[in-house]
């Protein structure tokens, strides 16, 4: 049975998915006019993360694809039937398809040429409304939701470092982190983790200057008798520049976890037990990147919400507002992607030793094990710090 709360933020979660896919359908192709790019990328991509940092797994009663499932599971047992999934989930392939959505989400807004075209958001929202929604009538919206909805995953995991959550059906205070307790094994878990962490790594990375020149280097032969195909060779040259990054992650994490495994003698990998401390760290990175970008370009909402298809509406009369776009200084802003980074790492290996202890009774071993952790996280940092000051 659905609390009023939730109906009402699904009700509100169905109209802005419509307003927004509509939009991106027939609104103006004026990226900065039609509210569908500043929605998608700002306020659900970077203001969702936040959102669930704060107040918990707040997705599950904001999804539109959850919303639109709930009601039609509503309406199906109102008829009298009974609504069940079509064919039983295979547990190999785990938490894959999530990360393969993550990861086709971030090609996107990483390697395309004109991510923010609203025609082209319009055929990725459908195409992806398509696959969710096919999810959840194939496996079940709770099974799908943990292992194939991909954005549903992703913001379940940064929720777990929430001082609040959901438990009995009563919202909960709990101690910060403690939700990332525990191992990991469901498979593709570490690949899923591997991707949030190294696609907000590679958009750094991406706007350094040697990656720049480059790109540069690449397009110069046909950028100007055949520009299709300079735009086709710079989105392949991303997109491995992409897949590259989330495998230096990945790499990493499993070269610290066997080092960790050798030291203390381990029968088990320590790869499920372990991985979870990566979550605060994707999270941070992802604040460090985009903290500055989410306040001033956010603020950009105002007036969108009241022309949202460009058509050159006030309906709420705010179509006139200036965003203060020196709302943040410099200092400011170095000071958060320090700040956060190195908290953040502090976080994962705080993670990391609390599950040590736990799964280790001999104290030395526990203390061994986190060598290899620690010198993964001193890397992550310094890699962190020098894609902030070559961006």
């Amino acid at each position: 049975m659905l609390g009023p709360l939730r109906i009402l933020a699904q009700a509100v979660s169905i109209l802005s998915f419509v307003v927004v896919l509509a939009a991106a359908l027939v609104g103006t192709t004026d990226s900065y006019e039609n509210i569908a790019p500043t929605f998608i990328y700002v306020v659900f991509w970077l203001g969702m993360p936040f959102l669930s940092l704060l107040l918990g797994n707040v997705w599950r009663g904001l999804s539109p694809w959850r919303a639109l499932a709930d009601l039609f599971v509503w309406a199906w047992e109102r008829l009298g039937r009974e609504a069940r999934p079509l064919a039983v989930y295979p547990e190999r392939f785990g938490r894959y398809p999530g990360a393969i959505a993550i990861l086709a989400f971030t090609a996107l807004e990483l390697t395309y040429s004109n991510p923010a075209s609203p025609r082209a958001l319009a055929f990725a929202t459908a195409l992806y409304s398509y696959v969710a929604l096919f999810g959840m009538v194939a496996f079940g919206r709770e099974t799908w939701c943990q292992r194939g909805e991909g954005f549903a995953v992703l913001f379940a995991y940064i929720a777990r470092i929430a001082p609040l959550h959901a438990r009995d059906g009563r919202i909960r205070l709990r101690v910060p982190l403690s939700g990332l307790a525990g191992s990991e094994h469901v498979p593709g878990s570490v690949v899923f983790v591997a991707v949030a962490l190294g696609s907000v790594g590679f958009d750094g990375f991406s706007r350094t200057i040697s990656w720049q020149n480059l790109i540069a280097r690449v397009e110069a032969p046909y950028i100007l008798n055949r520009p299709g195909t300079a735009e086709l060779l710079v989105t392949g040259v991303n997109l491995l520049g992409l897949i590259g990054a989330i495998v230096l992650v990945l790499s990493a994490f499993l070269a610290a976890c066997w080092v960790a495994r050798r030291m203390v003698n381990s029968p088990r990998s320590l790869t499920p037990e372990f991985v979870l401390s990566l979550v605060p760290i994707a999270l941070v990175y992802a604040v460090a990147h985009y903290f500055s970008l989410f306040v001033i370009q956010g603020q950009y909402m105002a007036p969108l919400i009241s022309d949202p298809f460009g058509k050159g509406w006030d309906l709420f009369g705010t179509a006139n507002v200036i965003p203060n776009i020196a709302v943040l200084t410099p200092n400011t802003i170095w000071y958060v992607q320090v700040g956060s980074l190195v908290a953040g790492h502090v976080a994962g290996l705080a993670v990391a030793h609390d599950r040590a202890v736990t799964i280790f009774d001999d104290r030395q071993d526990a203390l061994r094990s986190q060598y290899a952790m620690l010198a993964l996280m001193v890397l992550y940092t310094v890699g962190g710090l020098w894609l902030l000051s070559r961006g």
